[in-house]
């Protein structure tokens, strides 16, 4: 099939029905972010096998992976939403020069990471809340995760880039084979060769380099989309203040859940590796259901911010209200199915260990209370920022993690025990909707203003 013009591209994305246009880019970021997610559940199911510790380690590394989710997503996230505005208004260069700028930096910060933590690794584990038994193991698997860590920031950020420039299935293509590859592989190694921990993350550091090889060659061989070239890499400040003023919510987003992650990690260790263990599979399971929402939210974001830059103002309020009723009944259902068999989903990761089983059932239990709200916070969230609405896409992205989560982390497993632990998320969670409903009305309102100044009587209500 031939590729589209930008010509093309931009009349697709401004003139295509939204019911029709959102799932159409949806489909592809959905599966892409399924499969990432699967393959980050692979790991903590195959190495839950070996032990608690081992499966408390995997946890323990979860928030390293956050650090280098939280480099490439905020360079691919504030490059790619500029871009998405950029090739809207037509500014191709402006949109060249931030695409090149993002994916070089995204390496060298990446590349930084890798020697710094390998050179302080065993540091690094115990600030990450590993404790002496599960130490030994995530010090294994930390290491070969940082070596990845160049070429998995620049993945992300070409993931961000394809999916910015309405290429969705592009990203599926490089994405979805790295984590087939990745789910195959973790058996063999763990098991088949007996590497144990080590071969999990020799898993994943090969499947995200499969990845990484893949989406190179379709960004370079693809002729619709931007290329990141070294002549367009640019030290200007105005290219790094508009990635990082539409990356910030990314930035505060993904920083404060990998801090966030530290500190789950810091206070279930004071409950035992069994308490670690139980949250960071309860974490993996509910970053499944949401990489969904995600992945359908990001076939909502170039669709807005193309529109936005347009002048129009009324398709970005028929986005918006359309995928808001989409995510609503998707939880709703996901949140019912998760509350029933929460038992038996511990059960299958951990089933030798009935503390973890016990702990982490009543955690799921209670995060599922509060998962349809989510459809309000993460679709209104990708509002604000694709239409670079920086500071409020900020405040929205940190609240759940930063301005409620880590407070409540802090506070409530002291007072109130594993309880504490447990309630910690669900109360975000609930903050969190009520602060980002506030601001989204405010912003919904300026928006239909726009939208009526430009004689646009057809546009959705609430």
């Amino acid at each position: 099939m031939k590729a589209m013009t930008y010509e093309e591209k931009y009349q697709l994305m401004i003139n295509t029905p939204i019911s029709r246009l959102i799932p159409r880019l949806a489909v592809p970021t959905i599966i892409s972010m399924l499969i990432t997610s699967i393959y980050n559940m692979a790991d903590t199911f195959f190495v839950s096998q070996l032990s608690t510790s081992a499966s408390g380690a995997v946890g323990v590394n979860f928030s390293l992976m956050a650090m280098i989710q939280a480099i490439g997503f905020t360079l691919g996230m504030g490059s790619g939403n500029f871009m998405s505005r950029m090739l809207g208004a037509r500014e191709q260069e402006k949109a060249q020069r931030a695409c090149s700028t993002a994916v070089y930096t995204a390496f060298a910060l990446g590349l930084l990471l890798a020697i710094t933590g390998i050179a302080n690794i065993d540091s690094l584990v115990r600030m990450l809340g590993a404790t002496e038994t599960i130490a030994p193991y995530a010090k294994d698997y930390g290491r070969y995760i940082l070596i990845a860590a160049p070429y998995m920031t620049v993945s992300f950020v070409f993931n961000n880039h394809l999916r910015s420039q309405g290429n969705a299935a592009l990203s599926m293509i490089g994405i979805t084979t790295g984590g087939i590859l990745n789910v195959i592989l973790d058996p063999v190694l763990i098991f088949g060769l007996k590497m144990g921990i080590s071969g999990a993350a020799i898993a994943t550091i090969f499947s995200q380099f499969v990845s990484f090889t893949i989406l190179l060659v379709l960004v370079i061989r693809s002729g619709n989309v931007l290329k990141p070239h070294p002549r367009y890499f640019t030290f200007q400040g105005w290219v790094y203040k508009e990635i990082l003023s539409a990356g910030m919510p990314t930035l505060g987003r993904q920083g404060l859940a990998s801090v966030a992650s530290v500190l789950l990690n810091v206070a279930s260790s004071g409950f035992g590796d069994a308490a670690v263990a139980a949250m960071s599979i309860v974490t993996r399971i509910m970053m499944f259901i949401n990489s969904a929402l995600i992945g359908f939210g990001q076939g909502f974001q170039p669709v807005c911010g193309f529109n936005f830059g347009a002048g129009r103002y009324d398709r970005v309020l028929e986005a918006y209200f359309f995928c808001r009723r989409v995510a609503l009944v998707f939880l709703l259902v996901m949140g019912v199915i998760m509350f029933a068999i929460s038992t038996p989903i511990m059960r299958l990761f951990r089933k030798e260990d009935a503390e973890v089983i016990r702990i982490g059932a009543l955690a799921l239990k209670m995060q599922c209370c509060l998962l349809p709200f989510q459809s309000y916070t993460i679709i209104g969230n990708m509002l604000t920022q694709s239409i670079g609405y920086s500071f409020r896409a900020t405040l929205t992205a940190i609240s759940k993690q930063g301005l409620f989560f880590i407070p409540a982390i802090l506070i409530l497993p002291p007072l109130l025990g594993i309880p504490g632990l447990q309630l910690a998320q669900p109360v975000a969670d609930g903050l969190t909707f009520v602060l980002t409903q506030v601001i989204v009305v405010m912003v919904v309102k300026e928006l239909r203003g726009m939208a009526a100044s430009q004689n646009v009587a057809d546009f959705p209500k609430s």
